[in-house]
């Protein structure tokens, strides 16, 4: 059961928050709908998102396909499960979209996030900019080089956004990202080395972004998990975080 109420306003709030936060190349704004446009493998930087739930009409979709086909850009649309969203996802598949990558929204306290670590626990250290080893964790063995690049590259250029770091040895064991907008703190871009994995450095990450997050006055926190990673979303329950919704993207299929 969600014990945190979250309203249409929060709604519009995470999805705005969301898109600052992966800092794509150019943002429009279209009957209600976020348009990113970037690059590379970061779906969330270049998939339209809807800011309200209501039923969406065919014109509606046809002037984001067309904003999209103007930049030569492949349209990609960002959905939330909600029923309001039935006839556009039907509308979608007649149109040869396919849905993929469930994805979960998840929202907490940073409270709640700083207590995943014990009382007097070592956290992870926070700074305003990444150093060259916490962009080289995401290269790391048992990551793909080229969307751990692109991650890298947006993180790293989002105004305002925060950097946490496990270090041992002169390396970054574990590592992440807090943005802030929209009176929220919202968590991206966890990596911990795969051979380091089970050691509770996640954790470390976590507590130490919710104590930046304290230090600035923000208590609601979110984050997006992909539906299928139960060690994240172990970890994620642990630090009080609830799935509010689920969204799959949805991406028009290019034909030969």
């Amino acid at each position: 059961m969600n014990t945190m109420t979250v309203n249409v306003t929060d709604i519009e709030a995470i999805e705005r928050a969301t898109i600052a936060a992966v800092s794509p190349d150019l943002t429009e704004e279209l009957d209600g709908w976020l348009l990113p446009f970037a690059g590379g493998t970061v779906k969330r930087a270049r998939s339209a998102v809807p800011l309200h739930r209501s039923a969406v009409d065919h014109a509606t979709l046809d002037r984001i396909e067309d904003r999209y086909d103007s930049r030569q850009v492949v349209p990609a649309l960002r959905l939330a499960d909600a029923p309001c969203f039935d006839g556009l996802r039907a509308e979608l598949e007649r149109r040869h979209y396919i849905g993929d990558s469930p994805t979960c929204v998840q929202i907490g306290s940073v409270q709640r996030m700083r207590q995943v670590v014990a009382p007097g626990g070592a956290l992870a250290d926070v700074d305003r900019t990444p150093d060259d080893a916490w962009s080289a964790l995401f290269l790391g063995e048992g990551f793909d080089p080229v969307d751990g690049a692109h991650r890298v590259r947006m993180l790293s250029r989002a105004k305002g956004t925060l950097y946490a770091s496990v270090r041992e040895g002169g390396r970054t064991l574990a590592a992440g990202a807090m943005a802030f907008g929209h009176g929220w703190a919202s968590v991206h871009g966890m990596r911990t080395d795969q051979a380091q994995r089970g050691r509770g450095l996640a954790g470390r990450v976590l507590a130490g972004l919710a104590q930046a997050a304290s230090a600035r006055g923000l208590e609601r926190v979110f984050l997006q998990v992909d539906a299928h990673n139960h060690p994240a979303l172990s970890l994620y329950r642990r630090a009080g975080f609830e799935t509010h919704w689920k969204y799959s993207y949805w991406q028009r299929q290019q034909w030969p």
